[in-house]
C-alpha cells in the first residue's frame, strides 16, 4: 500500500484551517489569518507523528487534548479561562459535526471515511489513495459550507425580534447614536456587495449630515447630474438600494457605506464592518421609540465583545 504523506499532510492542514475558521465564525471572534494559519500548521504536524516511533504516545487522549489546547491558544490567544474553554469546546463541536457529515456520506457512496488518531483517512481504498482523498477534498468543503449555513439559520431564529438596541454609526469624522429596532421584516441587501442594510430616520440626523448628500437622498434623479459644483467626499460612499413597498413599483433608497456600526445587544458590543445605512425620509416610529431599523443579519456576521 502506498502512503502519500504529502497529500495527507496538506489536506489535514487545509481541514484544520477551515475548522478553525468555522470556530471563529460561530463564536464571532476576530479572524486573524496568520494566527489561524500557524494553528492549522501546528495541528497538521500530528500527521508526521503518526509515522514516527512515538505514534502510541501521540495517540494518547491526554496528548490529543493538550495538542488541541495549543491549537486554540495559537489561533485565538488567551484572555480568560472561559474564553479559552469556549473556543476549545466549539473547535471539538465543529470537528465532530463536519466529521459526522463526512461519515454519513458513506451511506450514499462507496468510500468509508474515518478519523484515525486525529488523521482523516479512507478505509476502502487505502490510507493515502489520491482518488479517495479527492472525494474527501470535495466533500469536506461541502459539509463545511452546509454546516455554516445551518448555524447562521439557527442563530437568526434565536434572535428576539422587535427588540430595541443602541446603535452607533461612524462615517468619516461624524458619529451619532440612535435607538434601533431589530426587525425580521428588514431584508434589504446591497445587490452588489450583499451587505445588509440598516434604515435610518433621516429627520433625526439631518442636522449633522452634509447638505448635498441629504438633498441627493431626497431627489435620486439628481444623482450625477450636477457637474458644476465640487463633489462631496462622501459621494464615493453612496450606494443605491432597491426595495419594494406595498402597492408601489420598485423604489430606491440612497445608502451610505459607514466606517463602522456598533450595536449594543444583550450586554454585548457588536462591531459591524460590512453594512450600509439607508437614508429614509418617512417617520419610522410615531412615538419615537426608535430611529432606525436594524437588519437581523448584522447581529450574526459581526465581531462581538463584552460591553464595557
Amino acid at each position: 500500500m502506498y502512503i502519500y504523506l504529502d497529500i495527507i499532510w496538506l489536506l489535514n492542514f487545509l481541514f484544520d484551517f477551515m475548522l478553525l475558521l468555522l470556530t471563529a465564525i460561530i463564536l464571532k471572534r476576530k479572524i486573524v489569518k496568520w494566527r489561524i494559519f500557524l494553528a492549522a500548521l501546528l495541528g497538521s504536524t500530528i500527521v508526521l507523528l503518526m509515522f514516527m516511533p512515538i505514534q502510541s504516545l501521540a495517540s494518547h487522549p491526554i496528548v490529543k487534548i493538550l495538542f488541541s489546547c495549543l491549537i486554540i491558544l495559537t489561533a485565538f490567544g488567551y484572555k480568560k479561562f472561559r474564553y479559552f474553554f469556549q473556543g476549545l469546546l466549539t473547535f471539538y463541536f465543529t470537528t465532530f459535526m463536519i466529521g459526522g457529515g463526512m461519515i454519513g456520506v458513506h451511506y450514499f457512496f462507496e468510500y468509508e471515511v474515518s478519523i484515525t488518531n486525529n488523521v482523516m483517512a479512507t478505509s476502502t481504498t487505502g490510507f493515502g489513495d489520491p482518488i479517495s482523498w479527492l472525494f474527501v477534498f470535495i466533500g469536506f468543503p461541502l459539509a463545511w459550507y452546509f454546516s455554516k449555513q445551518q448555524i447562521d439559520h439557527i442563530e437568526t431564529k434565536k434572535i428576539h425580534y422587535d427588540q430595541i438596541v443602541t446603535v452607533e454609526v461612524s462615517i468619516d469624522h461624524i458619529s451619532f447614536s440612535l435607538k434601533g429596532l431589530i426587525d425580521s421584516g428588514n431584508q434589504l441587501y446591497d445587490p452588489i456587495s450583499k451587505s445588509p442594510v440598516m434604515i435610518l430616520d433621516t429627520k433625526k440626523i439631518e442636522h449633522i449630515l452634509p447638505k448635498s448628500i441629504l438633498e441627493q437622498s431626497k431627489n435620486l434623479d439628481s444623482l450625477g447630474t450636477n457637474t458644476t459644483e465640487e463633489s462631496h467626499p462622501w459621494e464615493s460612499r453612496i450606494r443605491l438600494v432597491p426595495y419594494r413597498a406595498v402597492g408601489q413599483d420598485h423604489q430606491f433608497l440612497l445608502a451610505l457605506k459607514p466606517d463602522e456600526i456598533t450595536l449594543y445587544y444583550n450586554n454585548e458590543k457588536i462591531r459591524v464592518k460590512k453594512a450600509l445605512v439607508a437614508l429614509n425620509h418617512t417617520t419610522l416610529s410615531s412615538v419615537d421609540e426608535y430611529q432606525c431599523i436594524v437588519h437581523p443579519k448584522m447581529l450574526i456576521t459581526s465581531s462581538v465583545q463584552p460591553a464595557s
